[in-house]
């Protein structure tokens, strides 16, 4: 797969350059929250991270892309399509066990109760259709 070039900023105003740094950080910010909270997706907000900071700041880029726990997910992820299994073990179980303790001990209402299984399905689905890679 041929690896593209990051632009860097070099042909951005200022404004857009610093308006790009300032999404990458603020999706870099809900992609580590993501972690614990399994509403919130982890790698897309990295990806958009990396989109962004490709585009404004190669500092950024390249600390995001060889970060010891970020970056190996989010290279996975642009140059594989895919995931390890492990992570895709992981993820499904903490996003399984904070749904249900969500359904059942803090939500009382049937109807969210029903959007957060339907909710966890699509992303089990999403999940399970990415392409397995076989390295850690």
């Amino acid at each position: 797969m041929k690896e593209e070039k990051p632009g860097f900023g070099k042909q951005l105003d200022p404004v857009r350059r610093f308006l790009l740094m300032v999404a990458g950080t603020i999706s870099l910010g809900l992609g580590i929250l993501g972690i614990p909270l399994p509403l919130l997706p982890t790698t897309p907000f990295l990806l958009l991270s990396a989109y962004c900071y490709a585009r404004s700041s190669e500092r950024f880029y390249y600390w995001l892309i060889n970060h010891r726990i970020f970056g190996k997910h989010i290279r996975n992820y642009r140059e594989h399509r895919g995931t390890t299994l492990r992570v895709k073990t992981w993820a499904l179980i903490l996003l399984w066990l904070s749904i249900c303790f969500s359904a059942f001990f803090a939500v009382s209402e049937l109807w969210i109760r029903i959007l957060l299984f339907m909710i966890a399905a699509g992303v089990t689905i999403h999940i399970t259709s990415l392409r397995t890679i076989h390295k850690e």
